[in-house]
C-alpha cells in the first residue's frame, strides 16, 4: 500500500479584502498559486523526495513578480533587495539558512544547497553568496528584481519615515489618507512557503521572503529562522509560517506548534489554532501558517483577513484560496 503523499503552499497572510481586489489580479494570483502547488506534486508523484517538492514548489512562486520572494521582493531603505529562506527535511532534522542575500534568483534553492552541501546551518550576506557561486548558482543583477511596484511602496514608506511590519507600504491612518494602490494585497506579509509529505514518509518545510520594504541595518525575519518560520520533523509536523517577523521570532510560533503536537499530542488542527488565534494574536502578532502531520493532514491557521493558499491534500483534491472566511 503506498504511503499517502500531499502538499500545501502559501504566498502570503494578512489584509487581503474582496472589495479591493481586481478580477484580473485575483485570477493572475490563483493561477499562480495552483501551478506552484502542481509542481510540487507532479514530484511526489514521482516518489521524489519532500524537500526537492516544496523547493519546487516556492521556486514558482520566487520566479513570480506577485509575491514577496524572489523576483517579487520588497525594497530595503537603500533600494536594494535582501532576501532570505530556509528548507528542513524532517527524516534527519537536517536544515539549510540564508539571509540578506541580493543576487540570488532562486533563494530556496540556496538554502536546500546549504542543507546538502555545507557542514554549517546559517549563511548570511557575502558569504552566503560566495558558497551559491561555488555551488554553481548564477549572479543574478539587482536589475532583475527591480519592479515599479515595490519602488513606489519604497517611496511612500520613506516619505513616511517608516518601515512595515508587513510589506504595507500604507500601514497606519484612515482609509482617506491612503493612496489607492493597483494591488490592493500590498498589506499582506511578503512571504511564500511550503509543506510537503512524500510517498517514504518524509515531511519537509520551505519559507523564503524578501522581508519588509524600507528595512535597514540588515534586518532578518523568521522566515530563515528554524523552530520560528519553518519546521519540520518526521512523524509529526511540518510548518511553514507568514506573518510579522519580529513576534514569530519572539514566540518561536513554528516550534510551539511541533512542542504542542510532540508532547501534548494535539492533533495539526488544535495546535495550529491554540498558537496562531491565542498568544500570538494577544500580543498582536498577525500573521498564519500552513502544516501538514505525518498522516498527510493538511491545515491552514490565519488571525488575519485572508492568505494566499493552496493544497493538493493526500485524496489527489485541489484547493485554492484567497480568504479567511473560504
Amino acid at each position: 500500500m503506498t504511503q499517502p503523499f500531499a502538499i500545501a503552499i502559501h504566498g502570503g497572510a494578512g489584509t487581503i479584502l474582496r472589495e479591493q481586489m481586481s478580477e484580473s489580479l485575483r485570477s493572475d494570483i490563483l493561477n499562480t498559486l495552483e501551478k506552484a502547488v502542481r509542481a510540487g506534486h507532479q514530484l511526489l508523484t514521482q516518489g521524489a523526495d519532500a524537500l526537492d517538492a516544496v523547493v519546487a514548489a516556492v521556486t514558482v512562486l520566487e520566479d513570480s513578480p506577485l509575491f514577496n520572494a524572489g523576483k517579487g521582493s520588497v525594497l530595503t531603505h537603500n533600494e536594494m533587495v535582501e532576501m532570505d529562506a530556509s528548507v528542513m527535511h524532517g527524516a534527519t532534522r537536517e536544515a539549510g539558512a540564508i539571509a540578506g542575500v541580493r543576487h540570488i534568483k532562486n533563494p530556496i534553492q540556496l538554502a536546500r544547497d546549504v542543507l546538502r552541501h555545507s557542514e554549517h546551518v546559517f549563511l548570511i550576506g557575502e558569504g552566503a553568496e560566495q558558497f551559491a557561486f561555488q555551488q554553481g548558482h548564477v549572479y543574478t543583477e539587482q536589475d532583475y528584481f527591480f519592479t515599479e511596484r515595490r519602488y513606489e511602496q519604497l517611496q511612500n514608506m520613506k516619505q513616511q519615515d517608516r518601515f512595515a511590519l508587513s510589506e504595507a507600504a500604507y500601514q497606519s491612518g484612515s482609509a482617506e489618507q491612503e493612496p489607492q494602490s493597483e494591488y490592493p494585497d500590498d498589506k499582506k506579509f511578503g512571504t511564500v512557503g511550503a509543506v510537503a509529505l512524500d510517498q517514504h514518509g518524509n515531511l519537509a518545510a520551505a519559507t523564503s521572503t524578501g522581508g519588509i520594504t524600507n528595512k535597514r541595518f540588515g534586518r532578518v525575519g523568521d522566515s530563515p529562522v528554524i523552530g520560528a518560520g519553518t519546521i519540520a520533523e518526521n512523524g509529526n509536523v511540518a510548518i511553514s509560517c507568514t506573518g510579522m517577523g519580529e513576534y514569530f521570532i519572539r514566540y518561536a510560533v513554528a516550534g510551539d506548534v511541533a512542542a504542542r503536537m510532540r508532547y501534548l499530542k494535539e492533533d495539526v488542527h488544535t495546535a495550529c489554532e491554540t498558537v496562531v488565534q491565542g498568544e500570538l494574536k494577544t500580543v498582536g502578532g498577525e500573521g498564519g501558517l500552513i502544516a501538514i502531520d505525518g498522516e498527510g493532514d493538511i491545515h491552514f491557521a490565519m488571525n488575519s483577513s485572508g492568505m494566499y493558499r493552496a493544497c493538493i491534500d493526500r485524496h489527489g483534491q485541489v484547493s485554492v484560496k484567497i480568504y479567511a472566511d473560504e
